[in-house]
């Protein structure tokens, strides 16, 4: 009976030894947890503007795109492979950002565009994130609640014809 239990804990251990150490275990909490955190700060201005597509779905988009790059990465993927991986993401995302764009019945308006672009973006900075490439994450985040936020401040006096002075 003790080479059964036996059997069964190194199964277990096997099992879950996908991260063999400590800073493997470290690398990928900061990875997935920085996609997190990115992503939810692209929702959040989504959200506050009454978005169908809030901080939930950013998060979610975020991590989701970290781990189809980090668990290839942790298995060896070679970087030809991952560049099929992260063409298959870009694809992917564009189906979920498709569901967020409509035109309206009574109008020739499309909604949702920025929407969209926004989870496509967010998809992109997921893998950045989860490739390790926490500084090119951070600054597209940043490139990003620029656009987002202090832009349409902006946008409304470079868009003004131009006076004709006296």
């Amino acid at each position: 009976m003790a080479s059964g239990w036996t059997a069964v804990t190194d199964t277990l251990i096997a099992e879950f030894s996908d991260i063999p150490d400590l800073a493997g275990f470290t690398r990928v909490v900061v990875r997935l947890v920085l996609a997190a955190l990115l992503g939810a700060l692209l929702g959040y201005e989504r959200g506050q503007k009454g978005k169908a597509a809030g901080v939930r779905t950013h998060m979610l988009v975020a991590m989701g795109s970290a781990m189809f790059v980090l668990v290839p990465a942790q298995i060896g993927v070679s970087p030809a492979d991952m560049t099929r991986v992260v063409q298959g993401i870009v694809a992917g995302i564009g189906f979920l950002g498709a569901g967020t764009i409509w035109k309206g019945d009574t109008t020739s308006q499309v909604k949702g565009l920025t929407t969209a672009a926004g989870i496509w973006l967010t998809a992109a900075i997921g893998i950045a994130a989860g490739l390790g490439r926490e500084v090119t994450a951070i600054l597209a985040t940043l490139f990003a609640l620029f656009i987002l936020f202090l832009l349409p401040l902006i946008a409304p006096h470079l868009d003004r014809p131009a006076r004709d002075e006296p």
